[in-house]
């Protein structure tokens, strides 16, 4: 219990200190559609989806949040932010060029940094890391376990939503 709280530390504070101009970034696009007529459409892939539950249904809902569903019409002043263990993930990428090309700008959250071979970082108006890409602990056989990439994303998450609110709730 030791190794993992002092590796979930680890693991925040660099999330913190590598996301920290992205996270006013992210907070501004996404208010563009709240201040405006627009959504803030959350999308998450595998258990990335909870993002978008917890974003509608938490104790401190986002406001203007709605959970995709496939086959929604997009607007152009909407704002979606995608969630995604790894930015290598198809579906991801596929909604990322869509978006791209009808020029809806989004966020990403994803586990690599942003880098030369990074398409969906390229392609996202903002883009975070969570820097989840393999396990933080090592386990028995040798092979690294336990990969928070919820915990991660929700960390970043919450660090948005609280600029978020202040530029929305300024009034």
């Amino acid at each position: 219990m030791k190794i993992l709280t002092t590796q979930i530390s680890g693991l925040l504070q660099r999330v913190s200190s590598n996301n920290e101009e992205a996270v006013e970034e992210t907070a501004r696009l996404l208010a563009q559609a709240t201040i405006g007529e627009g959504r803030v459409i959350f999308m998450g892939f595998d258990e990335m989806a909870a993002m978008g539950i917890n974003a509608k249904f938490g104790a401190e809902p986002f406001k203007g949040a709605v959970q995709y569903v496939e086959g929604m019409e997009i607007h152009s002043t909407d704002r979606v932010w995608i969630f995604t263990r790894t930015a290598c993930d198809e579906r991801a990428l596929d909604m990322a060029r869509m978006l791209a090309e009808k020029f809806i700008p989004f966020a990403v959250v994803a586990g690599e940094k942003h880098g030369d071979d990074n398409e969906l970082a390229d392609l996202a108006y903002t883009y975070m890391s969570t820097g989840v890409v393999r396990g933080i602990l090592p386990g028995n056989d040798g092979e690294r376990i336990v990969k928070p990439h919820l915990m991660a994303a929700l960390f970043l998450y919450e660090a948005v939503k609280m600029v978020y609110d202040e530029m929305i709730f300024e009034d």
